[in-house]
Parts: structure tokens; sequence; C-alpha cells
């Protein structure tokens, strides 16, 4: 069976898809039948869900190989060509923003924040107020992100060693932490990763790898990779200094 996945380039892909998932069904099947010693419950509606979780593994892998990648090299490639610093800064701006204010944790963790926010005191517990809080909180994120990418591809352009810039960046999250509200310094570190979306990644990855390939003297190895560093990094900076003017 495997020889014959191995001669179809889709159903080979199905096949890793499956791969991949075992480990975690062996480790919830150990502890589930060893450990907690209990029945699996409603085992039919799981086993569907597992066939759900694959299939969409392997059509959203699928997706980024036929969609995601390309469009980020090509549009990479595209503004690289155009010779436009202008246009190429606003797009990478304007690509982190997007992607990363409609991400749905970004939605839930910003919303949950408002909600306990309000419940310990720290806000007026009118609704309006908890809406635009954490609609802001959304907005700070979102620009961060954009920024970060703006500032990975300047890095690209120039050059730049991106451990230079990582360090400094945390450094200056150390120190921002000092004089931030305590109430909102977990909320930050925790922007830092719900940033890195299923569609942030595939797409920055590709610009990133795309500008670096059609820039000369640039290795798309060494320095193609890295902005999605800066997705998790500038976020922890802008919600800390949000904090500052709510708290």
């Amino acid at each position: 069976m495997i020889a014959t996945l191995s001669k179809h380039p889709l159903l080979k892909k199905l096949w890793s898809a499956v791969t991949d998932l075992v480990p975690i069904a062996l480790v919830v099947v150990f502890f589930q039948t060893l450990v907690i010693r209990q029945p699996f419950p409603e085992a039919g509606e799981i086993a569907v869900g597992t066939l759900f979780v694959v299939l969409g593994l392997f059509l959203f892998i699928e997706g980024l190989e036929m969609s995601l990648f390309p469009i980020g090299d090509a549009m990479a490639y595209a503004l690289t060509k155009k010779g436009s610093l202008f246009w190429l800064l606003l797009f990478s701006f304007l690509l982190g923003f997007s992607t990363t204010v409609a991400e749905p944790a970004l939605i839930a963790i910003a919303k949950q924040a408002g909600t306990i926010a309000a419940d310990a005191g720290l806000l007026d517990p009118n609704p309006e107020v908890v809406e635009r809080y954490s609609l802001g909180l959304r907005l700070s994120v979102a620009a961060s992100v954009g920024f970060a990418i703006l500032i990975g591809v300047i890095r690209i352009l120039k050059g730049w060693p991106i451990y230079y810039l990582i360090i400094g960046g945390y450094i200056l999250v150390m120190i921002i932490t000092t004089i931030a509200p305590e109430e909102i310094i977990g909320l930050a570190y925790d922007a830092g990763g719900v940033t890195t979306s299923t569609i942030t990644v595939p797409l920055v990855t590709a610009l990133g790898v795309g500008l670096s390939t059609s820039i000369k003297g640039r290795s798309p190895l060494t320095d193609g990779f890295g902005l999605v560093a800066f997705a998790s990094l500038l976020p922890m900076m802008f919600v800390m200094i949000y904090g500052l003017f709510w708290f």
C-alpha cells in the first residue's frame, strides 16, 4: 500500500498527513487506555473528527504549496523588479497588518482580555468600553506585526545581521517590562505567540524567501528567514505600551 501511495503525489501527501498525526494519536490512546483507564467518550465522533483533521491538514498543506507560497514569491519578485521602495515597504506593512487583525486566536484573546480586565475592576464594565479596549488591543498587535515585517524587509534589503536586531529587540522588551503595568505583561507575552498564524507564517516566509532570491547578493537561506521572529517580538512591546495608556 505504501509503495502504491508513493507513486501518486496527492496520495503521498495524504499519507504524510496521516503519519504526522500518528504521534499525537499514540499519546492520546496511551494516556486514555493505560493511565486514565477509561473508554473514549463518543468514539465514533472522535474517529470522524480525526478523519476531518487528516483531510484538513492535507488540504491546508496543498493549498499553501499551490497558492500562498507562489503568491508571496511572485509579489516579492514583482515589487523588487518595479524598483519602488515605497510600494515594497507599504505592501510589507499591510501584509502583516491584514493577516493579523483577522486572526481568530487574536480576536479570542482580545475579547477574553477585555472581559477579564472588566471583571477585575481595571476597566469600566460598560460593554462599549470593553469592546473598545479589545479592538484597540487587536489593532495594536496588528500594527506591531506590520511594522515587524517592514523592519524585516529593510533588514533583507540592507543585509543587516538578524541577531543584532533580535537581541536588541529582546533587550527593549525586558526594559519595557520593568515599567509596564503588571496586569498587561502576561497578555503581552502571549500576544507574541498568537500573531504567528496559519496565514501569516506562510505568506511572510514566502515574502522573505522571494525577496532575498530576487536581490543580488542575498541568500534565501541566510537572509530569507527571520521575518516571523520579528512578528513575535514587536507585539510584546506594543501591547505593553498599549497597557500604559489603559492601566
